[in-house]
């Protein structure tokens, strides 16, 4: 347990910091998966949508700092060429 006041503060943003990241990455994940059940579904429209609503996400978590902004991008050209394969 920290002594120091300022130690006391940095460990409660941490706490803070943490959830907020955490409900960030989750967010993240269910659209993950949204988009990848209409991909396995073989629906390009519904796999289209969901995967603009995935890129959009990952654009917010990596503005916030949550994900690296190259991590974002990977994860959206890999999503996108598997949308692309279902035509």
């Amino acid at each position: 347990m920290p002594n120091i006041e300022s130690a006391r503060k940095r460990a409660r943003q941490a706490l803070k910091r943490n959830a907020s990241n955490r409900a960030v990455r989750s967010a993240v994940g269910s659209l993950r998966a949204e988009a990848l059940a209409a991909i396995e579904a073989g629906n390009k429209a519904a796999a289209e949508k969901a995967c603009a609503a995935y890129a959009s996400e990952l654009d917010k978590a990596a503005k916030k700092g949550v994900i690296k902004a190259n991590n974002a991008s990977r994860k959206k050209s890999r999503l996108a060429l598997q949308v692309k394969k279902l035509a």
